[in-house]
């Protein structure tokens, strides 16, 4: 399995706070807006799944597959042009505040990991700066 990993981001809430909102998907919601529109489409979820269309990749569907908590949140996919594993960790940094590295794992041949590593690398890293930022203690 190939394995991409995000650079540890630092998180101005709990380890607890940052578990809270991103273990349950119906708070996306409250974080649509911190979604790139030119980039994601049709986002819609539930408290355990999530389909969007990201361009130039296609449909995806999610499903949290595994929660250890305020550790970690683990999505495998359910539709994908590429099946791959997702996880979210989070370490505490204090009591206000938490880090976050997300990695994604996926069975590539050398072809086609030298045609998707570094978009999905930047994708990743992307992702992981925008949860890096959302208000997780509101």
């Amino acid at each position: 399995m190939t394995k991409f990993e995000s650079t540890v981001k630092h998180v101005p809430a709990s380890q607890e706070a940052v578990y809270a909102k991103l273990s349950d998907l119906n708070n996306l919601e409250k974080v649509k807006d911190f979604i790139p529109q030119d980039k994601v489409k049709n986002l819609t979820f539930d408290a355990d799944h999530l389909s969007i269309e990201v361009a130039p990749v296609g449909s995806i569907s999610l499903a949290i597959v595994e929660k250890e908590p305020c550790k970690c949140i683990k999505f495998g996919t359910t539709a994908s042009p590429l099946p791959f594993n997702l996880w979210i960790q989070l370490l505490p940094d204090g009591e206000t505040a938490c880090r976050m590295k997300l990695t994604i794992g996926m069975e590539l041949n050398p072809f086609m990991k030298t045609m998707v590593q570094k978009p999905l690398q930047e994708g990743l890293e992307k992702m992981a700066d925008m949860l890096a930022v959302i208000p997780y203690n509101k």
